[in-house]
């Protein structure tokens, strides 16, 4: 079965994911900016916010208004834990 198109957010999602896996940037560390994202990844500012948005979703990050978005977990939360 073929595998279906997914939305820019989430495979921005999961491109920013798979680097923080790789430790980049580790657990603690500050996420570009969305507007340096934009550059970045070359996507609009929307898809870049709802990338963050859902990378909040995982719990593999969290934002401070204001002071930036830090990732707090390098995989993502067991929902079957809760």
């Amino acid at each position: 079965m073929p595998e279906l198109p997914q939305y820019l957010y989430m495979e921005l999602a999961d491109r920013i994911a798979a680097e923080i896996r790789a430790g980049q940037p580790p657990v603690g560390g500050r996420l570009p900016g969305e507007r340096e994202m934009t550059e970045i990844y070359g996507v609009s500012i929307g898809t870049v916010r709802r990338a963050v948005a859902e990378l909040r979703t995982r719990g593999l990050v969290a934002t401070l208004p204001i002071k930036g978005t830090y990732v707090i977990a390098s995989e993502p939360a067991d929902k079957d834990g809760e």
